[in-house]
């Protein structure tokens, strides 16, 4: 199923421009939407009326051809021709290139993202071409509603996210306690142990991923602190892993806290409350329901039991610090926002439900699920048991 560019093209319609230009390479997610097409070096993709084109490399011709979604794809030596020999290599001879590619196409104004490289803008301005940048994110919002096939992609990362939580899990629940510390195979068990398992079960999962949290105790409290050092028994664990596929490119996102040994009676009732909160959420979620109102769920639980929450103190530290969810796919945060400024939600959104406490006197947790919106309601991406002591 192909992505519905159709706002792109009112957009354009609306500005009277004549195209969109993107330049970049794989990575960028809005580069790799747009052209279907995946490569190391930057490349250029014009939407235009007609239909997608590229203009590649000839190192990339051949593949982009059999693998973009373009209706055309040139190459940068099909205009090299038109430069002084002086121009190789340089910013001016790239713009005069990519300025030929557009006369070609009758293309004489073009929007371009926020990140369209000012070298390359200035230059085709310089040859004629008018340069709108787009601060609507057009594309991202489109990015933001996802087709069946993105949803099934999604959902086969959260399979493996399940698998590489499990492995962590595992490690936990099989690891000694000795003097307050976890052992495990004679050695303490460090958060740095568990992450390389979390990760040489994604690469064997086809993902990989940049960055994971394994966090224990007053680490825990910070909500982006990736952990190190021995794990604590009786204290709580936080572990979230946000892998990408390698195939599909697509991402997906869990959190869940462990405790090895008894917690506290604060660490239970904040992980009972967290779990209340998440459940508040979802019952939130809905087609027409804003981001807003999700966060406003969470909000109300943990207010309702006394403790802070960004919107009842801006400058609270502790308590609940940060927004509820983000969307997920191709980025790991992208639109939509579940957020006090998060927006209406529509089928296809996928996001993270994700509340938590934090606090460095009593450590932190969080739970965070995977879910998509539905025509009526949600449908749960994440099947993995939400559990706060392994034994």
């Amino acid at each position: 199923m192909e992505p519905d560019f159709s706002p792109l093209a009112s957009f354009l319609d609306a500005n009277d421009l004549g195209g969109y230009l993107v330049d970049a390479d794989g990575a960028d997610s809005d580069q790799l939407y747009l052209s279907g097409f995946d490569a190391p070096d930057s490349f250029v993709t014009l939407y235009a009326p007609d239909g997608v084109h590229l203009l590649v490399s000839g190192l990339e011709y051949g593949r982009a051809k059999k693998e973009s979604r373009a209706d055309t794809v040139s190459r940068t030596a099909e205009y090299d021709l038109q430069r002084n020999v002086s121009e190789y290599g340089s910013v001016e001879g790239y713009a005069r290139t990519v300025t030929a590619f557009l006369v070609d196409r009758e293309i004489d104004s073009v929007a371009v993202p926020r990140r369209f490289p000012v070298g390359v803008a200035d230059g085709l301005r310089e040859r004629g071409v008018s340069v709108t940048v787009e601060t609507d994110d057009v594309v991202t919002s489109i990015r933001a509603v996802k087709t069946d096939e993105e949803v099934d992609h999604v959902r086969a990362a959260q399979r493996a996210n399940e698998r590489a939580m499990a492995a962590a899990e595992r490690l936990v629940r099989e690891a000694a306690v000795e003097d307050g510390v976890l052992r495990y195979d004679g050695e303490p068990l460090t958060s740095e142990r568990v992450k390389e398992e979390i990760e040489v079960t994604l690469l064997r999962e086809s993902c990989a991923l940049d960055e994971t949290i394994v966090a224990c105790g007053a680490a825990a409290s910070d909500p982006h602190n990736r952990g190190s050092g021995p794990l604590e028994a009786g204290e709580a664990i936080v572990v979230d892993i946000f892998p990408r596929s390698k195939a599909t490119k697509y991402h997906a996102d869990m959190t869940r806290t462990f405790v090895k040994g008894d917690p506290s009676d604060e660490i239970r009732e904040r992980f009972d409350l967290t779990d209340e909160a998440r459940r508040a959420a979802l019952d939130a979620v809905e087609p027409g329901a804003t981001g807003a109102a999700v966060h406003d769920a969470v909000c109300d639980v943990y207010e309702d039991a006394g403790l802070p929450t960004l919107r009842s103190d801006p400058t609270t530290e502790v308590g609940f610090i940060h927004s509820t969810g983000h969307g997920v796919g191709l980025d790991v945060h992208e639109l939509p926002h579940v957020s006090p400024n998060g927006g209406e939600l529509e089928p296809g959104h996928v996001i993270t439900i994700e509340p938590g406490l934090y606090d460095p006197a009593v450590g932190g947790v969080r739970i965070e699920d995977l879910v998509v919106v539905t025509a009526d309601g949600y449908e749960n991406l994440t099947d993995y048991p939400i559990e706060l002591v392994v034994e």
